[in-house]
């Protein structure tokens, strides 16, 4: 993340410019670039799960929806609603980043972590239950309600995909900690210094869009 500088005169802070760009501008955009490549690689790797996805719930589909009805349509709901407004708050704290109203972004990211913990929560009892009842990967599902061929798989890639996405969850949380941090106590943030709120942004709002594909993919399919 790039640190800045305050103008003599008291003007809104800039970002300081490393040695090896021409420019502010093409620094920025260096950055912009750089989050953009690391996201598209975030999303093969959850690309890789939802192949899985695919070919197992072909070759198992009563064992698939089977799995699907088990789970809590309503707890999935809810969190589902969360992430979709905190990325709403994420998106304003750029709003006001732009705008150099330091507090204002602080507030927003500090609403989008609390939504973060509501949905880690939530996931928490999700995985407690089914830790209760059995219904976890490979050999160690015991549950004797729902005995079919491939009901292991499914609770496999369910929870390989919905660990890895709440581990997206936490890194996430730690980068708009920084951001939020930064925005309380240096209040430096402004029209020319936001690259640090948009790009913690961006990574938020990758994480809801995965969970925007895992949530009809597990839940409703």
């Amino acid at each position: 993340m790039q640190s800045s500088a305050h103008t003599a005169d008291g003007a809104a802070p800039v970002p300081r410019l490393a040695a090896h760009f021409a420019s502010l501008e093409v620094q920025t955009h260096a950055a912009r670039l750089g989050m953009w490549l690391f996201l598209a690689t975030e999303i093969l790797l959850f690309a890789g799960l939802f192949v899985c996805y695919g070919c197992y719930r072909f070759l198992y589909p009563e064992a698939w929806a089977a799995g699907s009805r088990s789970l809590d349509l309503t707890m999935g709901t809810v969190n589902t609603v969360v992430l979709i407004t905190s990325s709403l708050t994420a998106a304003l704290a750029v709003h006001y980043a732009k705008e150099g109203k330091n507090k204002m972004v602080g507030i927003m990211f500090a609403l989008t972590l609390l939504m973060a913990i509501g949905f880690l929560v939530i996931k928490y009892f999700e995985y407690s239950h089914k830790f209760h009842i059995g219904t976890l990967p490979g050999r160690y599902y015991t549950y004797e309600g729902m005995q079919m061929p491939g009901i292991t798989l499914y609770f496999t890639v369910y929870f390989c995909s919905t660990a890895l996405h709440a581990l997206h969850v936490l890194i996430g949380m730690g980068v708009l900690t920084v951001a939020m941090i930064r925005a309380f106590t240096k209040a430096d943030f402004g029209p020319n210094n936001f690259t640090m709120v948009e790009l913690g942004s961006m990574y938020w709002h990758l994480v809801d869009l995965v969970w925007i594909f895992l949530f009809p993919m597990l839940y409703l399919v």
